[in-house]
């Protein structure tokens, strides 16, 4: 926290800017902290609320709005980037995907506060052709909320931060522990879960060639083929397997009770 208030009071504004700008598009910076910084600063009487207050909820709009453009226009490409970090980025996305179609657009009044998501839900955003003015006016009260919580509470406990300071150093060498030990378990329960639940053993591959054969027989029996991309991945423009159907991964719930119980069903999701 010291090196923080540091630095706030040595840069003022510029520092605060680029702390929460860096932040927002998802360097590990502690943006939190330095909105406390900049409270105290202000109790200080070192940093006007009038500038503060707008500097900081500006870079934030800009590293979200960036987020949300990319996400808009390269799909989930920017998505994979941000989940690369985990084992099975597919599988991060759908999750964040399905996360955000449960919470729609609440998601973005609270996103901030959560570490990860806060980097996720802009590019969501975008990649389900949210609205900008609809993603705009959620994000500037969810900016606003986030700004002004940390900001206040560094205003209104400005005497005790550097008591908490040394609490989060000590929590902080303690958590780096955990959670080296947490990453190493999770990664050997995946690799213990892969190795004992192999896919291509439960799940039939088949060759383009035996599928385009089963398509030019007119004799066989019916068969279904859906295509199952991410909506990120799916391009309703290009071109697909002759026949299949659409199917959309966050809604399979839903949609398996209109499939046949009868017939052989075909996914693709290249």
């Amino acid at each position: 926290m010291s090196n923080i208030v540091e630095i706030i009071a040595r840069y003022g504004y510029q520092s605060l800017a680029l702390a929460l700008f860096l932040e927002a598009i998802g360097f590990p910076i502690p943006a939190a902290l330095a909105l406390l910084a900049s409270g105290a600063a202000i109790a200080a009487g070192a940093m006007q609320f009038s500038i503060a207050l707008p500097v900081a909820v500006t870079a934030m709009l800009i590293a979200d709005a960036l987020l949300y453009v990319a996400g808009r226009y390269s799909g989930w490409a920017l998505l994979s980037l941000l989940c690369r970090i985990s084992l099975n980025p597919e599988v991060c996305i759908l999750r964040s995907a399905k996360w955000f179609y449960r919470r729609g657009r609440l998601t973005l009044l609270f996103a901030k506060f959560i570490p990860g998501v806060n980097t996720m839900a802009p590019p969501l955003a975008g990649s389900m052709k949210m609205q900008s003015g609809t993603f705009l006016r959620l994000d500037v009260v969810g900016v606003l909320v986030y700004v002004l919580t940390y900001g206040t509470l560094g205003y209104l406990f400005h005497g005790m931060l550097d008591a908490i300071a040394r609490g989060v150093r000590t929590f902080g060498s303690v958590a780096e522990w955990l959670i080296a030990v947490a990453a190493l378990a999770y990664i050997g329960y995946r690799v213990w879960l892969g190795t004992r639940h192999r896919m291509d053993g439960l799940v039939r591959r088949v060759r383009v060639a035996e599928l385009a054969n089963r398509l030019n027989d007119r004799a066989a029996p019916p068969i279904v083929i859906a295509d199952v991309r991410s909506h990120g991945y799916y391009d309703a423009g290009a071109q697909r397997v002759r026949g299949s159907i659409r199917l959309e991964p966050n809604n399979l719930d839903s949609a398996l009770d209109a499939l046949p119980k009868d017939a052989p069903i075909f996914l693709y999701c290249t």
